[in-house]
């Protein structure tokens, strides 16, 4: 399963020079519904919501959210191996969670600052 970070999907929807191997598209995708939250961020600041809204919600439709549970949260409160801002808390909380009940997961990211505190908590890292 693979755990799919904002900056990969954005970087999809507008056709960014770096993009997955094809086969990510066809995994089994999963994200926090933080996604969903950070897309429509990121499309409306740059005012593409009636261009690229299909494209996002087809991409949301393909992707499992998890909800921001009690213990998520609680997790991203605690301590990680090093800083991080507040969403990445959030998203590699939700990857613990996942992880801590039996679900093998890849983070596929972007974010090298992101990716770099995955590394630290032993999260493997999708090939993006």
């Amino acid at each position: 399963m693979i755990y799919l970070d904002s900056s990969v999907a954005l970087a999809h929807l507008l056709a960014e020079d770096r993009a997955p191997p094809p086969g990510l598209w066809q995994a089994p995708l999963i994200a926090s519904r933080l996604l969903a939250h950070e897309l429509w961020n990121r499309i409306h600041a740059r005012n593409l919501g009636h261009s690229h809204g299909d494209d996002v919600r087809s991409l949301l439709g393909r992707v499992a959210l998890i909800e921001l549970a009690p213990p998520v949260l609680a997790r991203a409160l605690d301590p990680f191996p090093r800083p991080v801002r507040t969403l990445d808390a959030l998203h590699l909380a939700s990857i613990e969670f996942l992880r801590a009940r039996g679900q093998i997961v890849e983070l596929a990211s972007y974010d090298e600052r992101l990716n770099g505190a995955a590394r630290d908590l032993g999260i493997p890292l999708a090939a993006v």
